[in-house]
């Protein structure tokens, strides 16, 4: 899709991003942040965490596992938290 978010990679049926903080506390808080936005959006990524560093994946897995307007739409959200902390 052409509207794929700044800094997100499409491969793979999916929308990836990696982002870094500066310890395993600010990866945490983003993680909490982006949970909170994926509850309003009732959409899910697929996550992990290691120390400072979080990787996303987004699909919709009932979509047959695919990248839809869904995943985009909470690409640009969760990309939006982090220029709003900045």
């Amino acid at each position: 899709m052409s509207n794929t978010p700044e800094g997100w990679q499409q491969r793979d049926n999916a929308l990836h991003r990696e982002f870094d903080f500066a310890d395993f506390s600010a990866a945490f808080a983003f993680m909490t942040r982006v949970a909170m936005l994926a509850e309003r959006h009732g959409h899910h990524p697929d996550w992990s965490n290691s120390w400072n560093r979080v990787r996303i994946s987004l699909c919709s897995h009932d979509a047959g596992g695919v990248v839809t307007q869904r995943d985009i739409d909470l690409a640009h959200d969760i990309s939006a938290l982090l220029d709003a902390a900045s």
